[in-house]
């Protein structure tokens, strides 16, 4: 009986207040009327110019009216930190409630993460003054998560392959330098005994001296890449530490803006993007191209869906020069955590049979992938 009660308590959640009259709550110890409350606040909004009428009806029966910083919260307080994002993100994405993210005391309620950074960056137009320096300080400390979470493992991409022509202080036994310690211990063998005695055991290094590549990463900012351009963003940033790298990044839509300069800054990268306009991909390319100095060591890194506005031909024909000219093209539909991609599958096909390595991948992959090429 208890669970069929919470089913029914579920139910008139869903349908909302007006159907109170004929569905009660139960007094279980939840403030189901609170829940009501907070959802009622961003739901009705799904009214449109109905939602004054609907309210007309049920005149009198309502709290006091809720200010969006109360609301956030009371939906902290009511309901599960997953709930809560989906509701933060809804009343922002769906709703257009964008004091969540122009009102300062609003924003520094919310809880820094990945969704809130996406919302920011397409939003950040319309923020000043004080909004402006509190989303810089989510957007940094995004950056510095996701940072975190993918320095390491870029690393063992890069670092983790043996050098045997270098030993290390690192005793470890997967290091072993069998071949080494036989030869420099061999003027210790014991006749009598007929064995070897080990005065001195070798280790291979996993670190060893790269000769520089040069990783263009040319980001297509439009809307529908942003989470591709996060990645790509903080993937430059632990790009530049690497000293096997020079590493460059270009963002484009209908223009191209060389942002290298900011490589090591994350967070002025992402609040240089404009997210949306057209997409001339063919142009971001050229100007790429012309950053290539030595094209056996360098890497072209195209991210985008390949939906071109400035001609296809013109596509071709610039990725064909820099495959010719000995350079690596990579085409990446996606470059995010889930590496679902959507893109022109024809154009990828076209790239493809150029020479282009063209796919999706996690930022993981294709740190592996460079890693591969470059030691």
């Amino acid at each position: 009986m208890a669970d069929d009660q919470e089913i029914l308590n579920r139910w008139r959640l869903v349908l909302g207040k007006y159907s109170g009259e004929q569905i009660s709550f139960s007094s279980d110890g939840i403030n189901y009327m609170d829940m009501e409350s907070v959802l009622d606040y961003l739901y009705s909004r799904e009214y449109g110019e109905e939602q004054g009428i609907r309210k007309e009806r049920v005149g009198g029966r309502e709290g006091s009216k809720l200010t969006v910083p109360y609301w956030l919260h009371q939906i902290k307080k009511l309901f599960p930190k997953q709930t809560v994002e989906i509701l933060e993100r809804h009343a922002l994405e769906k709703y257009g409630m964008t004091e969540l993210i122009t009102d300062p005391e609003v924003l520094r309620k919310l809880e820094p993460n990945r969704e809130l950074l996406k919302t920011i960056l397409e939003f950040k137009h319309m923020m000043k003054g004080e909004v402006l320096h509190l989303a810089r300080d989510i957007v940094k400390k995004v950056a510095e998560e996701l940072t975190k979470k993918l320095e390491q493992q870029v690393r063992v991409s890069f670092f983790g392959k043996l050098n045997r022509n270098a030993s290390s202080p690192v005793r470890s036994a997967r290091n072993l330098d069998i071949k080494k310690t036989i030869r420099m211990n061999l003027k210790n063998y014991d006749m009598e005994n007929a064995q070897l005695v080990l005065k001195d055991v070798y280790f291979n290094s996993r670190m060893k001296k790269y000769n520089e590549w040069r990783v263009v990463l040319c980001v297509d900012e439009s809307g529908s890449m942003l989470d591709s351009v996060i990645h790509s963003a903080i993937m430059a940033g632990i790009f530049a530490k690497m000293p096997m790298l020079d590493t460059r990044l270009v963002i484009f839509d209908t223009n191209v803006v060389d942002l290298s300069g900011y490589v090591d800054d994350p967070v002025e990268t992402l609040m240089s993007i404009q997210l949306g306009g057209g997409t001339d991909i063919a142009g971001a390319l050229t100007y790429c191209e012309g950053l290539i100095d030595f094209p056996y060591r360098t890497m072209v890194v195209l991210i985008t869906d390949l939906y071109e506005g400035g001609g296809y031909q013109r596509l071709y024909s610039v990725s064909k020069g820099i495959i010719e000219s000995g350079a690596k093209l990579v085409v990446l539909t996606a470059l995010d955590m889930e590496a679902t991609p959507n893109y022109d599958k024809n154009a990828a096909a076209q790239l493809a049979d150029m020479g282009a390595f063209v796919g999706a991948m996690t930022p993981e992959e294709l740190a592996e992938w460079i890693g591969n090429i470059v030691v």
